[in-house]
């Protein structure tokens, strides 16, 4: 038994929380809801609507219906400077940043964390679908961040950027449910959450979503779009190692070719229409571009803030929208196993994603005095800067970078 054991659980008003909270407390646990009260700018605002007064009124019925205390922290401030502020920074630089994993990092994970062991918890727990176990190598306790077993809605990938001292104080009580088994708890315990759907905003924000949440703060800008024709990316299509070679007898030139976005010029395409700011568009995307007639879909290949020009490309298989690899620089490689870290001159052979959801690809990681070169054996769509990529060996995240 864990009778002892307190835990405050992040009480976000939906059902996976609400479960997670109910699980620990039949388990033994000392529990405490605590709900986050993220964001309450209202120069930021999508409609009349409050969402996070609906989430923290479900939360704080969960918490009595279970019989816990529940109080709710406001750590908007914290969010705005660590969350906000940097999100916004990124897109007007043209990068696509992902607010979830820096939420679980620098919010629920640091300062949520920290006001919980202020209260004497010796776990924080959370609704995420991911498992964690625990090994012990040369003496030392090694946590492992595994994925959920709910194939769905595994979500170890926002938890890429955890470091060990805060795996060691995370519960997920929910991981190793499907998402039909949790919701089949809460009804069964009559949870006012139990038929409440997925939130599908902003972590933690509620119903706010990014594009409008963006067009508050960046302003409409009008620039223009430009086709890229394939035949000027030639060298950028499907690379095959040759025979005998590995990617180590790679020079420096050859790597960043098949890792590093492209740079066009306005001149080497043709001016296809016009959009209303560089900023809202990310590597990879189709909706929104507002161009007909073009036969095949179009993608956007490459976005220039700067300047404020989309880059874009016809079809699935233009090499613009389909790289090899990508380059993580040295201050952005994160080791979750950091006994499995490589140094300079040093590869390994990972599965690797950079967004939630995708199939995990295979791929070699190679260490660099300037960073880790991540190259794919089948090319990947749509990779931007910004985003996270993170590698996987089987179900254990090894470890995540940002995408240069």
């Amino acid at each position: 038994m864990n009778e002892k054991k307190r835990v405050v659980v992040g009480l976000s008003g939906g059902v996976d929380s609400s479960v997670a909270a109910y699980l620990l407390k039949e388990q033994g646990y000392d529990v405490i809801g605590m709900f986050m009260k993220n964001w309450h700018d209202e120069s930021v605002t999508i409609s009349n609507e409050c969402p996070w007064i609906e989430d923290s009124t479900d939360a704080m019925l969960v918490a009595q219906k279970l019989n816990i205390p529940f109080q709710a922290i406001d750590l908007s401030k914290e969010y705005r400077e660590r969350i906000v502020d940097y999100m916004f920074a990124e897109y007007e630089a043209g990068r696509t940043p992902n607010p979830d994993i820096l939420c679980n990092r620098e919010i629920k994970f640091d300062i949520f964390l920290k006001a919980a062991q202020k209260l004497k918890a010796d776990f924080v727990a959370t609704g995420h679908y991911c498992q964690k176990d625990s090994l012990e190598i040369n003496g030392t306790t090694v946590h492992r961040l595994l994925a959920g077993a709910d194939p769905n809605k595994d979500q170890s990938y926002f938890l890429c950027q955890l470091k060990q001292e805060q795996l060691s104080k995370a519960l997920f009580p929910i991981g190793h449910l499907q998402k039909s088994e949790v919701r089949k708890i809460a009804k069964e315990q009559d949870l006012v959450t139990a038929d409440k759907k997925d939130s599908q905003g902003l972590c933690f924000i509620g119903k706010v979503r990014l594009p409008e949440f963006l067009q508050q703060q960046l302003k409409p800008k009008k620039g223009d779009i430009y086709l890229i024709p394939e035949n000027l990316l030639a060298y950028s299509k499907k690379f095959h190692v040759p025979a005998g070679m590995s990617y180590l007898d790679f020079d420096q030139e050859i790597l960043d070719n098949i890792c590093l976005s492209l740079d066009y010029e306005p001149n080497q395409g043709k001016k296809i229409g016009e959009h209303n700011g560089a900023h809202y568009f990310t590597v990879g995307q189709r909706k929104g571009l507002q161009v007909g007639g073009t036969g095949k879909p179009l993608f956007v290949i490459a976005t220039d803030t700067k300047s404020n020009t989309l880059y874009t490309g016809l079809g699935e298989d233009h090499p613009g929208l389909n790289r090899n690899g990508l380059f993580v620089p040295a201050k952005d490689v994160h080791w979750i196993r950091e006994d499995l870290k490589l140094l300079p001159g040093e590869t390994a052979n990972y599965q690797a994603r950079i967004r939630y959801r995708q199939p995990l690809s295979n791929a070699t990681l190679l260490m660099k005095e300037s960073g880790l070169y991540v190259l794919f054996d089948e090319p990947q769509r749509g990779i931007a800067s910004g985003q996270f990529v993170a590698w996987y060996r089987g179900e254990e995240c090894i470890g995540s970078g940002v995408i240069f």
